[in-house]
């Protein structure tokens, strides 16, 4: 009976204690903490914003270790820091206390995306271990993005045609935009050749910042082929880099249709399609045109402009087209031109015309580097091609002679006697105007009785001679365009001289040609340029008399 009684005691003091904590703990819920989150219901893409985290105590108890955890809307930008949660830590909340926390932040997303913030409070009541959590969330959603972002693309190309089309941006977000970067999706059929700014990769491009009011557009130049009345989606999205991960601000499409060609138009220039054109030369430009359509065509007009520094508009001409010199285009119209006047299904048509290039151009900087000729071939109201012929790089090469010079003090018998050494100093002077040219050497041949002396300025370059074959050679490997037209590039060898009893009474070669050859890098071109032989007169600075060699 005695155990039995300390049982019951026992187990009232545990229930009592239990029943007091479940009590309290009911209690304390029933009069919970109230959180609540105020904000916008609607937003604009980077307008700033503001969060008022609200909290109350309404019970009877003070809240004690109170903690609270902000989490702004994903990809915002919070304006102070840059940590998405922000936690705190509070001094004990007594009951009826109120207060409330201010966060602001800016929001990026697509329009009619919701963004949603969240609140955690958490705190031990008064007299109990346990905690207590409460949270709430709000959601914004963003109402408009200021930013236009379109294609400007005709809705309608032919098959296998080059095309260039452009994508505006413009922001009129009162925030400065940075980390941008634009994406596209091409359809397939779609071949990326170009485009201005240049690409990373084909797709994707940087931009740097955007004020408000400013904007700027992307060029895209490519090909696309398909089927006849084939539909192709271009698509592009504009968006910010935030903590890694791209934030689309604005997408857009546009549909294009695929329309049977009916004008094909192809050029040769001097009897070929790829030709590479070189300061000085005649070029002889034939248009090729067919109607490959199922319509006949009437009355055409076919207009040729042409664009680049290195055209001598003086020179142009034209059996059947009109132009005057001068001018920079050539219009042939359907009253001198047969085929202009009526061009069937399956016909064709030729117009040519001639014009020179400029003998010379100084190189003036970056500007004349990779130089084009570009010819526009217009059908007015039916098709129009362009076409891009490259310009080779032009080396030049400067061979000279010298005795008793200031870079070895060459010296020796002159006029040259048999027998005995005469020496003299050879300079080779370079010049590459307008594009890179890699792989590049000059070379000459020394005739028998003419030795090197070892002597070379610089020292470091890249010098060699064959005894067999007598051949002197420089091995450069890269020009820069320009290299060598505002500072002098140049080698200079000393060599000697011992005429022979058979060349008494001569003028001998002290070297012959000298050849430079070099790969253009713009072209993929070999380029070549020659300088002329020396001999013992050295270009005339010495007699001829003086020059003879003697006994």
């Amino acid at each position: 009976m005695r155990n039995f009684a300390i049982f019951i005691i026992v187990l009232t003091i545990i229930l009592g204690t239990a029943g007091s904590w479940y009590y309290h703990r009911n209690l304390y819920s029933r009069e919970a903490l109230k959180l609540e989150i105020l904000g916008p219901e609607t937003a604009n893409v980077g307008e700033e914003i503001e969060y008022i985290v609200k909290y109350k105590n309404n019970g009877t108890i003070r809240a004690e270790e109170p903690q609270l955890i902000f989490d702004y809307p994903e990809h915002s930008l919070p304006a102070e820091g840059t940590a998405l949660r922000v936690t705190r830590d509070l001094p004990d909340i007594y009951p009826g206390e109120e207060r409330t926390f201010h966060f602001k932040c800016r929001l990026f997303g697509k329009e009619g995306e919701a963004k949603k913030t969240k609140a955690f409070f958490s705190y031990r009541p008064k007299n109990l271990k346990v905690r207590f959590e409460s949270e709430t969330t709000f959601t914004t959603q963003i109402k408009s993005v200021p930013i236009t972002f379109e294609f400007d693309l005709s809705s309608r190309v032919e098959s296998g045609k080059e095309i260039k089309f452009f994508l505006n941006y413009f922001s009129n977000i009162n925030y400065p935009l940075a980390g941008l970067g634009i994406k596209t999706e091409y359809p397939s059929g779609f071949q990326y050749i170009a485009s201005e700014p240049k690409a990373l990769g084909e797709s994707d491009w940087e931009i740097n910042s955007l004020n408000k009011t400013e904007g700027g557009r992307i060029e895209i130049r490519g090909i696309l082929t398909g089927e006849f009345r084939e539909q192709k989606i271009f698509e592009a999205t504009l968006g910010l880099w935030r903590e890694g991960e791209f934030v689309v601000l604005k997408e857009t499409t546009k549909g294009v249709e695929i329309i049977e060609p009916s004008l094909y138009i192809s050029q040769e220039i001097n009897g070929s399609p790829q030709y590479t054109a070189s300061l000085d030369d005649l070029l002889h430009y034939q248009i090729f045109f067919k109607n490959i359509g199922q319509t006949p065509f009437e009355n055409l007009f076919l207009v040729t402009k042409l664009k680049g520094d290195l055209f001598d508009f003086q020179t142009i001409r034209s059996n059947f087209g009109e132009c005057e010199p001068g001018d920079n285009s050539v219009v042939w119209d359907w009253r001198q031109v047969p085929e202009l006047r009526f061009l069937g299904p399956g016909e064709e048509g030729e117009a040519e015309f001639w014009i020179e290039l400029k003998k010379d151009w100084p190189w003036r900087g970056p500007e004349d580097e990779n130089l084009s000729l570009i010819d526009k071939i217009t059908f007015p109201s039916q098709t129009q091609k362009e076409f891009v012929t490259k310009v080779n790089s032009r080396l030049v090469l400067t061979q000279m002679g010298y005795i008793d010079d200031e870079i070895f003090g060459s010296e020796g018998p002159l006029p040259p006697e048999v027998g005995k050494e005469s020496l003299f100093t050879v300079i080779w002077r370079v010049q590459n105007l307008y594009n890179h040219v890699e792989n590049v050497k000059v070379q000459a041949t020394l005739p028998p009785e003419v030795k090197l002396t070892g002597k070379i300025l610089p020292e470091e370059a890249k010098l060699t001679f064959d005894s067999k074959s007598r051949e002197v050679v420089w091995r450069i490997d890269n020009l820069e365009p320009g290299q060598g037209t505002k500072e002098i590039f140049q080698l200079a060898f000393q060599a000697a001289l011992t005429p022979n009893e058979t060349q008494k009474g001569k003028v001998v070669t002290l070297i012959s040609e000298a050849k430079i050859s070099g790969e253009d890098k713009w072209t993929l071109q070999t380029l070549f340029a020659t300088s002329s032989a020396l001999d013992a007169t050295l270009d005339g600075t010495v007699s001829e008399e003086r020059g003879t060699v003697v006994e």
